[in-house]
């Protein structure tokens, strides 16, 4: 179903992988919308329990194009150079594919104090506060990996 890697020595080895989700703050996000289009817009993720998390507005393209299609890929890059003298990179990159899912309950809870801890980590009680109080204002994705690619040259 997923293609195998076509350049094997770049492959990295799946440690690397899950250091790199755990520790890169971003990936790009692509979806399938209804018109055919592909959409890939720029997300904050945390990576817990095998699984990729983020949190977004409670509508809006991307959760459009999940409800249509659930099947998404997301690109995180840990490292990006430009040897210019060498016109070549040096880079580490992780592919994932894998199905999409709003959360709810007590695992919308969860994750988002792990979100916060992640990107606010000195305004934690703030956080909760916020999130207790605006709890319905938006919305948990998990994506279950499927399948996922590690590529380095560095």
């Amino acid at each position: 179903m997923f293609r195998e890697m076509r350049r094997k020595q770049q492959e990295l080895p799946e440690e690397k992988v899950e250091q790199l989700l755990k520790n890169s703050e971003y990936g790009v996000l692509s979806t399938i919308g209804e018109d055919g289009y592909p959409y890939g817009v720029a997300v904050n993720y945390i990576y817990s329990d095998g699984a990729i998390y983020f949190h977004c507005a409670n509508e809006g393209h991307k959760l459009d194009n999940i409800a249509y299609n659930n099947k998404v890929s997301i690109c995180v890059i840990g490292y990006n150079k430009v040897i210019e003298d060498k016109f070549d990179t040096q880079y580490e990159s992780v592919v994932i594919f894998g199905r999409a899912a709003v959360v709810q309950g007590e695992e919308k809870k969860r994750r988002v104090i792990e979100i916060g801890d992640r990107f606010c980590p000195a305004f934690m009680e703030r956080c909760r506060e916020l999130a207790d109080k605006n709890f319905e204002r938006f919305t948990i994705i998990k994506i279950e990996i499927e399948h996922s690619t590690g590529k380095g040259n560095s």
